[in-house]
């Protein structure tokens, strides 16, 4: 049955007044078969609305290819919500930060040479257009005017903190209106005057995003809802890790319930993030202002529930001022989820690298290095080998356009490791070289840049030039590495102490639980659990174990594969029953 949603002085529900009360669950970065928990823990937190963004990367990894099912079915998700009995904030736009790989956009769009992302290039948008054409006919029956629970859409996201075009977000609001958008849109920007009026546009609400000063927020924030409510769209309750970065970011809980009870007396509110959740596979995304500072596997965010979905006291301290606004019914859990604690497991098999090149990758061949996106790879690793011709020694070699992190080798010897400002950079070597002998380059993507200018510079690998001893170098063979059908592996292919390597572990289970791998004396790397990419470790913490969920888990058998960068390679790990986020 259809409802009215509007926008007059305050939010209305079939014409009666309706505080949204919000919180972030983002679909895909939680396995399905925990939707329905996460849910009913936000449903019993006093919440009646669920917010997610909409990443165009994991709906579209490929120009034309699409995909809706698994942790990308994002109508199964919101389905569930309306069978809760919880409303529902979709943010479609093609950009969405979220600390998510390339901000959510594809990264063959990298591909293209004069394509500037964020912007009224009409390439751009050609790309945008076309994934709409098919996301919006799946948003719409979802609409709370065509039977759905879906309340409000987002046009873009912090984009008057990125750019001030207002032909671009002009063109965005009209692809959701011509693709049969219905219900009201927001805008949503720091709140700053300048942000506001460079990312607002006529006809959605511009609404803020903060973490702190609620009424000094929403004093500068009414001068641009003409009257309209006040929304927090994103009330950020922690932050993110970053790899490095010395610890688990932790915020001052009651500061935080002071501001969300100020918001509620105010306004209407999102909370960021109920659960933060995974960045699995590759999908972590980047800062980089001073320097390129990735974040971690977990997206705890320090959150109103843990990123394996525990209740923290900042769950029952809100729930304590929510219920000042609202009376709360208890909600049923109805998932059963345990942990378990499986101890250690030691190495099976192990194959090199360069032993699996052929298995893993085909060649492409070059007379200067491209870029993964100028080869068709998203994602992971890349291999650039080249033999020595002309040298009698290395003496200096610098890597131009090269992104994020590069394992230099001659053979089997490792010359060099590399990483963001060292990539800008000659460097100096004293290495006897023969002719024949083989120049090795490993470069990983750690994440693409997820927010401001460096977003159009986002080409991984290298894609200027390789210089040895001050000569460009040439005729290189290019093995993109994107890890995505370890089955092909033949552990019987051989194994070189200190190379990169994969490592097998066998995991037996009697019952499956949600647990905590722990890789103690490992140096870099990601593991795959099952075939399942559960996303990237380092020795440089803070995060030291990675969350396996129990569905990833089966009875009986299970597979572990870890590929190892560095040369460092224990023998074992440790499932464990608790997180350790440093």
């Amino acid at each position: 049955m259809s409802k009215i949603f509007e926008i007059k002085d305050t939010f209305y529900l079939n014409g009666e007044p309706f505080q949204i009360l919000s919180g972030s669950i983002h679909y895909f970065r939680i396995v399905p078969q925990y939707w329905r928990d996460r849910l009913e823990k936000l449903k019993g937190l006093g919440l009646n609305t669920v917010e997610t963004y909409i990443p165009w990367n994991v709906h579209e990894p490929r120009k034309g290819e699409f995909v809706f099912d698994g942790m990308a079915d994002v109508e199964g998700f919101v389905r569930l919500a309306q069978e809760l009995g919880l409303y529902v904030i979709l943010r479609p736009s093609p950009y969405i930060c979220a600390e998510w790989e390339f901000g959510g956009l594809p990264a063959w769009l990298l591909a293209e040479e004069d394509l500037r992302v964020r912007s009224s290039s009409p390439s751009f948008l050609r790309h945008v257009k076309e994934y709409y054409q098919v996301l919006l006919p799946r948003l719409k029956p979802l609409q709370i005017t065509e039977g759905g629970n879906v309340i409000l859409m987002q046009v873009e996201n912090e984009y008057g903190h990125y750019a001030d075009e207002p032909e671009y977000m002009s063109a965005l609001r009209n692809l959701l209106l011509e693709g049969g958008i219905t219900i009201p849109l927001i805008t949503s920007d720091d709140p700053r005057e300048e942000s506001l009026r460079s990312g607002s546009v006529e006809g959605a609400l511009t609404t803020g995003n903060f973490g702190s000063r609620t009424k000094e927020r929403f004093r500068v924030l009414e001068k641009f809802t003409r009257g309209g409510p006040l929304m927090c769209a994103e009330f950020w309750v922690g932050w993110f890790d970053y790899w490095g970065n010395g610890g688990h970011m932790t915020g001052d809980l009651e500061k935080s319930a002071a501001d969300l009870e100020e918001m509620l007396r105010l306004g209407h509110v999102n909370i960021y993030m109920f659960i933060g959740g995974t960045n699995f596979g590759f999908m972590n995304g980047a800062n980089y202002y001073d320097e390129l500072t990735p974040d971690v596997t977990s997206y705890d965010y320090d959150a109103v529930l843990t990123e394996a979905g525990d209740y923290t006291p900042k769950y029952w301290r809100y729930r304590e001022i929510i219920s000042k606004f609202k009376k709360i019914s208890e909600v049923e859990l109805t998932t059963r989820i345990q942990k378990k604690a499986y101890g250690k497991a030691v190495v099976k098999e192990k194959v090199g690298l360069m032993e699996s090149l052929d298995l893993l990758s085909e060649v492409h061949e070059s007379t200067y290095p491209q870029s993964m996106e100028r080869l068709g790879q998203n994602y992971g690793y890349i291999l650039y080998t080249s033999s020595i011709r002309n040298e009698q020694k290395l003496e200096r070699i610098r890597l131009w356009k090269a992104n994020d992190r590069a394992n230099l080798f001659l053979e089997d010897q490792r010359l060099l490791n590399l990483y963001d400002h060292e990539l800008l950079r000659e460097h100096t070597l004293d290495v006897e070289v023969r002719k024949g002998q083989e120049l090795r380059i490993l470069v990983e993507n750690m994440g693409r840049v997820n927010f401001g200018p460096r977003m159009n510079e986002q080409r991984k690998g290298i894609d200027g030039c390789v210089q040895i001893n001050g000569r460009m170098h040439t005729r290189w063979k290019q093995y993109p590495l994107p890890l995505d059908h370890l089955e092909s592996l033949d552990f019987s292919r051989g194994y070189t102490e200190g190379m990169p390597a994969f490592y097998k572990f066998e995991l037996f289970v009697e019952e499956a639980g949600d647990t905590f791998l722990e890789l103690p004396g490992w140096g870099k790397g990601c593991v795959f659990v099952n075939g399942f990419h559960i996303g990237r470790f380092w020795e440089i913490g803070p995060q030291k174990r990675l969350y396996i969920p129990a569905p990833l888990l089966k009875q009986g058998r299970n597979e572990v594969i870890i590929f190892e960068t560095e040369g460092k390679a224990a023998g074992e790990v440790i499932f464990m029953e608790e997180p350790d986020l440093g």
